[in-house]
């Protein structure tokens, strides 16, 4: 009896196999696709059997109901790689930060960087934020230099998206999951051969000077 007979809440739709397959007459189609017709149920779970197959209900609301001839555990196992698939595709990407001050230690550096390549791995970005106090202020390169350390650090499952920006008493960097994209050389800055009879020879240096009148 189904939940609808039952009078409660629907749970999720899951197909009869074999057995719970109760209606006396089934359109049976096989497992390469091929329509068998209608037959006694009996009939269609005896040659499910002779085949090692699964008999599944796949179309209940139809007269008769139509069953297919398949792999159920193997064809259930596709169905739920493919949805996992499809969410890691729509999954929502969120920009974690990494907060750090120039004079960070290398044991705080580790563990930090774990958690980066953790977040990265998983597809998220990651800001990483170093904030100057003080006297350290008066020197941005070294925090810059601690923000380019990190980001080499991780970069067998992350790229610099967003170089490093000041702002105000911090600097910033935007890291994005992946190794960093190949740039391509346009058709346009790619530099041309040399024409055959100059091959060899040294070219001329320009000049800024501009030709005098005569």
């Amino acid at each position: 009896m189904s939940n609808r007979d039952r009078g409660g809440p629907p749970g999720p739709p899951r197909e009869r196999i074999n057995g719970a397959i109760r209606v006396r007459e089934v359109r049976l189609i096989g497992d390469d696709g091929a329509q068998l017709g209608v037959m006694l149920t009996t009939e269609a779970q005896r040659r499910a059997q002779e085949a090692n197959l699964d008999l599944v209900e796949v179309q209940p609301n139809v007269d008769p109901p139509v069953c297919k001839l398949m792999d159920y555990g193997r064809a259930r196992y596709d169905r739920d790689r493919k949805d996992r698939e499809n969410k890691r595709a729509q999954k929502v990407v969120e920009l974690k930060e990494v907060r750090l001050a120039p004079d960070t230690d290398q044991h705080d550096l580790d563990t930090k960087r774990k958690r980066i390549q953790g977040w990265l791995n998983d597809g998220n970005k990651v800001q990483l934020t170093v904030r100057m106090r003080g006297r350290e202020q008066a020197h941005p390169d070294v925090a810059r230099r601690v923000l380019a350390d990190l980001a080499g650090t991780v970069s067998d499952v992350g790229h610099i998206e967003r170089d490093v920006l000041p702002e105000g008493r911090t600097i910033t960097m935007i890291l994005a999951p992946g190794t960093a994209p190949v740039r391509r050389q346009s058709a346009a800055t790619a530099p041309r051969p040399a024409p055959q009879g100059d091959r060899g020879r040294a070219p001329a240096p320009q000049s800024d000077e501009s030709p005098s009148s005569s």
